[in-house]
């Protein structure tokens, strides 16, 4: 009796493929829904850290945190269409690994940042690992399904690592609020000048120019100097996103 040649087939690609564009939806529903079953996040409970850190200088304002809402509604959109549209394509499934890393973490962030601002702070950064990875490999066609919503959730993350890396040094008295703070402000924007000229997808630098629109606005009287930094950073960031929205001639 002949074998069944199935049995000594490899999975099928295709299957795997939706697989994985399965578990991204599903990681993206959980990040998108995660904020409404918890506490309201509005920076690190200076109270979980040795040093207590009250409105550190580098923190935006709040209303820059309103960009969630469209980042989230973005990536749904956007791992909807994959799933539907784009199940098995190639382009499309060398993104998702470390897009739904990035988001399966998202999911859970907001829950260990109320209670624990050290790993909430390195889990951050693997979120931010995640999505510049995931960035890096999207696809030219397809952009404002994947490329863009990706830009702005990466370059907000950016900002936002930076952020709660100043302010968990400075919690642990590794150094002052105002050292941290300068020290992240300029390596976020090495990070976001170094990331836009690699990856050139616009909307990634205007989210970084967003964050720092906050801060800007969150120091502009009480830190005239640290806003100043910033607002350059606000001017830098929305040339790039110029320059890379510019045909090449």
């Amino acid at each position: 009796m002949p074998e069944d040649p199935t049995l000594e087939r490899p999975d099928d690609p295709k299957d795997t493929a939706k697989l994985k564009a399965v578990l991204v939806l599903v990681a993206s529903i959980a990040f998108v829904v995660t904020p409404f079953l918890t506490q309201p996040f509005t920076g690190f409970d200076p109270s979980q850290m040795p040093v207590p850190v009250d409105d550190p200088p580098i923190q935006p304002a709040g209303w820059a945190f309103a960009i969630w809402g469209v980042i989230y509604l973005w990536l749904l959109a956007s791992a909807g269409f994959g799933l539907f549209k784009r199940d098995t394509d190639a382009g499309w499934d060398a993104v998702r690994w470390p897009l739904f890393v990035s988001v399966a973490i998202g999911a859970s962030w907001i829950g260990i940042a109320l209670t624990a601002p050290a790993m909430a702070t390195f889990l951050i950064w693997v979120m931010l690992g995640g999505a510049l990875l995931a960035l890096a490999a999207a696809p030219a066609k397809d952009r404002a399904w994947l490329a863009l919503p990706l830009g702005l959730y990466a370059g907000w993350l950016t900002a936002a690592s930076c952020v709660a890396l100043a302010t968990v040094v400075a919690g642990y008295g590794i150094a002052s609020v105002q050292v941290s703070g300068w020290a992240c402000l300029l390596l976020a924007l090495l990070i976001a000048v170094t990331a836009t000229q690699r990856l050139r997808v616009p909307t990634y630098p205007l989210a970084v120019a967003w964050a720092l629109s906050g801060i800007v606005a969150a120091n502009a009287l009480s830190a005239p100097a640290f806003a100043g930094v910033a607002l350059g950073g606000v001017l830098g960031m929305v040339w790039l996103a110029l320059k890379v929205l510019r045909p090449a001639s």
